[in-house]
C-alpha cells in the first residue's frame, strides 16, 4: 500500500503542549508560571523544532537562576547547543529587565525608594562575572541624573580613579553619589581595598561639596551598604 500524500502530518507532541502553555499565560498570567516554565516559553520563540521544557531545566540546573542564565556567556551556552537567535533573546531580556527596574528609580528621590534602587542595582549588576563599577549620579533633590559605568575590570579588581570620578560629577553639576559595584564572587562583603578606593573618593568628592550617600556591593545572593555598615561614618 502507498503513501498517502494527502495524509496531514502528524503534529509534534510539543505543539500541543505550546499552546496550552500560551492559552494558561493568557488566562491566569505569566506570574503563575515557574522559572523554567517561563524561560521554556521564552524559548518557544528562538527555537521552533524542539520541545523547550528539557532544555529550560538543563540551562537552570546549570547556571542557577533566569538572571544568570540571561547572563552566561555565548561559549557557556553553546555547550548547549544554543544559536545566535537565543543568545540575541537572552541579551534582550536581561536589558528589559534592567530598564524596567531604571524606570522605578528614574526622576525619583532615590533616598525614599531605597528599595527600588536596590532591585534596579541587582538587576544591573548581580550577574555579572567580572567586575563593574558604576556611579548614580544625584541632583539637590537626590534624584537621579544619570547611571554610568565607570570602570569594567576583572573577575576580582576594577581600578577607580577618585579624580575622575569627581570629574565626572562637576560635569553633571551632581550634588551627591551612590557607588555602586558588584563582586563576582557572590559575597558582597567589602574588601579591604573597597574600603580604601572609597575614603579616597569621597575625601576628594567632599573637598568640593559632592556627598557620598553609600557605597552599594551587590552579590548574587544580596549587597552590603558600606553606610549601613557604619563605613562612611
Amino acid at each position: 500500500m502507498g503513501h498517502n500524500a494527502g495524509a496531514a502530518e502528524p503534529q509534534p507532541h510539543y505543539h500541543g503542549h505550546r499552546r496550552r502553555v500560551r492559552e494558561r499565560v493568557m488566562r491566569a498570567g505569566a506570574e503563575v508560571l515557574e522559572d523554567y516554565e517561563l524561560l521554556e516559553l521564552l524559548l518557544f520563540y528562538s527555537i521552533e523544532r524542539i520541545d523547550t521544557k528539557p532544555l529550560a531545566k538543563r540551562l537552570l540546573d546549570r547556571f542557577g537562576t533566569l538572571g544568570d542564565v540571561f547572563a552566561a556567556e555565548s561559549v557557556q551556552l553553546r555547550e548547549f547547543d544554543i544559536d545566535q537567535r537565543t543568545l540575541v533573546l537572552f541579551k534582550a531580556s536581561r536589558e528589559a529587565g534592567r530598564r524596567l527596574a531604571e524606570r522605578k528609580v528614574k526622576d525619583m528621590p532615590v533616598l525614599t525608594n531605597w528599595q527600588q534602587l536596590i532591585d534596579y542595582c541587582h538587576a544591573a549588576l548581580a550577574h555579572e562575572k567580572t567586575e563593574q563599577f558604576r556611579i548614580l549620579f544625584l541632583d539637590r533633590k537626590n534624584v537621579l541624573i544619570a547611571d554610568e559605568v565607570q570602570q569594567r575590570g576583572t573577575i576580582d579588581h576594577t581600578p577607580v580613579y577618585p579624580r575622575e570620578v569627581v570629574k565626572r560629577a562637576l560635569t553633571l553639576n551632581a550634588a551627591a553619589l551612590i557607588l555602586v559595584h558588584n563582586h563576582p564572587s557572590g559575597d558582597p562583603k567589602p574588601s579591604r581595598e573597597d574600603i580604601e578606593m572609597t575614603k579616597e573618593i569621597r575625601k576628594a568628592a567632599e573637598a568640593l561639596g559632592i556627598s557620598i550617600h553609600d557605597h552599594l556591593v551587590i552579590g548574587r545572593k544580596g549587597h552590603a551598604s558600606f553606610r549601613s555598615l557604619g563605613l562612611l561614618s
